[in-house]
This record gives C-alpha cells, sequence and structure tokens, in this order.
C-alpha cells in the first residue's frame, strides 16, 4: 500500500468505522512523524502505521510510531518483541502479518496481540496458502487470538465469509486503494474498476511470482509485469537500481552497504526489492500502466466503480447483514 495508505486514506477509514494504516515503507523518519501528525489532525478514531522490519527504515518508522503512541503497529518480516515490549507500556496493540501457523506461533511468541492472516489472493506479498484455508487453519490452532483475514476480501459477502471462516475482521487493500481518498494514480483506480470480461481487470488478470522484487508477489498482469516477472535481474543491475532507489526515498546508503556486506542473502532480496521501487512508483503515482507494475489483489474481480469510503464501507457492512441473514435462512430451512 506504499504512496497509496497515506493520511487521507487512512483518517478517511478510521473516520468510516474502520482502521486506517499509514504505509511507511517509502517514508524516512521525518515525514512518518509529519504523516502521524496529520492523520491526528483529521481523525481522533484510532489509527495504524505499517512497517515491514527487513526493509531499510522501517525500525526507525516503528521507532517513531512509537514515539507518537500510535494504537496500532501492524508489523511484517522481522522479529518484533522490542515493539511489543514499547507499544504495550503505553497501551498499543501490536498487529503482525503472517502467511502460515508456524508464523503466526512466533508472532504470537515475540508479543503480538492480534495476526493479519495474509492469503495467497492478497495483493503483493501473500503466503501460498489460501483465505479460505489459512483463516480457519490459524484460527483452530489459536482460537482465543482476534484475527484479520487478509487476501481476496472487497466487499459484504467477503466480510460475511470471513467471520464464517473464524476471522474477526477483514483488511481489503485493493478494494480501498479504489476509493476517491486513496493516493493511487487515478489512471490505475480507472484501470483496476473497469469490470468488463473483454479488455477489464478480472480476478484471473494478476501474476504472482518472486522474479519482479525478490519475494513472492501478487501484481496486476500487463507486458511489464510478465517482462519482469520472466527472470530475476542480474546482481549488478539489482544493486545499482536498490541505490539508486534509496537515493530517491532518501535512505542514507550507509544503511545499505553493511548490510550487503554481512547478509548478503537478506539484503539480496531488499536490493531486489529497492530495484522494483522505480516500476512500483511509475504506475502508483505516476499512473504509467506501460511502463510501471501495479501491486494488486485476485479480489480486483469485483471491484467496478471509484466510491469515497464512507460510501463503501455502509454498503460493505449491509451487504454482509444481508448475506449473513440468506445463511442463516438457508440453514434453517434445512431444520424444519
Amino acid at each position: 500500500m506504499s504512496w497509496i495508505s497515506d493520511p487521507s486514506l487512512v483518517a478517511a477509514v478510521s473516520n468510516a468505522g474502520g482502521v486506517g494504516i499509514l504505509a511507511t515503507g517509502p517514508l524516512n523518519e521525518k515525514e512518518t512523524r509529519d504523516a502521524i501528525n496529520v492523520i491526528r489532525s483529521k481523525t481522533r478514531n484510532p489509527f495504524g502505521i505499517g512497517a515491514t522490519l527487513l526493509m531499510p527504515g522501517a525500525t526507525e518508522n516503528a521507532k517513531v510510531a512509537i514515539e507518537e503512541q500510535v494504537p496500532i503497529l501492524n508489523i511484517s518480516l522481522g522479529k518484533g518483541d522490542w515493539i511489543a515490549e514499547r507499544v504495550h507500556e503505553y497501551g498499543g496493540k501490536v498487529l503482525s502479518t503472517v502467511t502460515n501457523a508456524k508464523h503466526a506461533q512466533s508472532a504470537l511468541e515475540s508479543g503480538a496481540d492480534a495476526l493479519m492472516l495474509t492469503g495467497h489472493e492478497a495483493a503483493a506479498h501473500g503466503g501460498d496458502v489460501t483465505s479460505l484455508v489459512l483463516v480457519p487453519c490459524i484460527s483452530k490452532r489459536f482460537p482465543e487470538v482476534p484475527l484479520v483475514a487478509a487476501g481476496g476480501f472487497a466487499d459484504g459477502r467477503g466480510l460475511a465469509a470471513a467471520i464464517s471462516l473464524g476471522a474477526d475482521a477483514v483488511a481489503m487493500g485493493s478494494r480501498f486503494a479504489i476509493t476517491q481518498e486513496s493516493g493511487l494514480a487515478q489512471r490505475m483506480k480507472d484501470i483496476v474498476s473497469n469490470a468488463d470480461i473483454d479488455g477489464g481487470s478480472t480476478e484471473a488478470d494478476t501474476l504472482y511470482g518472486k522474479h519482479f522484487d525478490g519475494i513472492p508477489a501478487r501484481v496486476l498482469r500487463s507486458r511489464e509485469s510478465l517482462r519482469l516477472n520472466t527472470k530475476p535481474a542480474s546482481l549488478p543491475f539489482v544493486i545499482s537500481r536498490a541505490f539508486a532507489a534509496a537515493r530517491k526515498m532518501n535512505i542514507p546508503l550507509y544503511k545499505v552497504i553493511p548490510g550487503l556486506l554481512t547478509q548478503f542473502d537478506k539484503m539480496y532480496i531488499i536490493a531486489q526489492f529497492g530495484a522494483a521501487t522505480e516500476s512500483l512508483m511509475k504506475a502508483t503515482v505516476d499512473g504509467n500502466f506501460e511502463e510501471g507494475v501495479q501491486f494488486i489483489g485476485q479480489s480486483q474481480g469485483l471491484i467496478g466503480d471509484i466510491p469515497t469510503v464512507d460510501d463503501l464501507v455502509q454498503r460493505i457492512v449491509l451487504d454482509a447483514i444481508e448475506c449473513s441473514k440468506h445463511s442463516n435462512q438457508t440453514f434453517s430451512r434445512g431444520e424444519q
């Protein structure tokens, strides 16, 4: 959700009754602090910040969020015990993103209060297991832990289904990216919200592979995303592009170089991710579909408009209620 889940979208989601999560991936410490202040000027409701701990700058941004006593820290790809300890001191909560039971157990042992379960259908870095299987499996293993289902959910039917599977809430990143308040480029909103079977963006028009940014990821199908997913980029190209991306995102090179020398395998993945930044920005920020790459989930097949966040939330809740009523009536007939 980098460049998409900005202060405007975060505040709109929280004001509508959800919990907005600020994407801090492209932000430095000052930008993160400024964004938190902007959110607080727009809403008094709870919100969170996201921190992908594997990435450069994420630890610093998490520390800023802790200093600002942000209510919820959503962390992923890293050990967060020190975060949980400090967040709990001021009464905050830690939401850890996981893709399987092993990761879930590790997150809980590190102090996570709740889990976001990212299924295979999700945009960007979903796991190997679909939400239909992942959610009930984790719910069965950890019945007392609050669960947020992510991946494949974009409407009221999805919300109702997730609750039935054992989740307590849903995350709908792709759906909320296609709203009026979202920071996503308008052209990409128009492309994703085109629901035509011929020429539109359907549930089948995504790609899932590891060659784009070094971590298995789901993106919108395009000529460029097909090309970049064909084979991994060469090491010199990845490193040079990663350094260029670090400069563009104001990440000092001294934070990148030591890791390349001491933790090559991990930092090579980070370098690949950094090298992908230019392509992501072309689509997400500039709306350049032809030369850029857009993270999107299979739930794009359920998206056919660009509503306000408040209208969308109200629609989702009402549809979920109607769907639940229909399910109850179906099972009630079986008892007669």
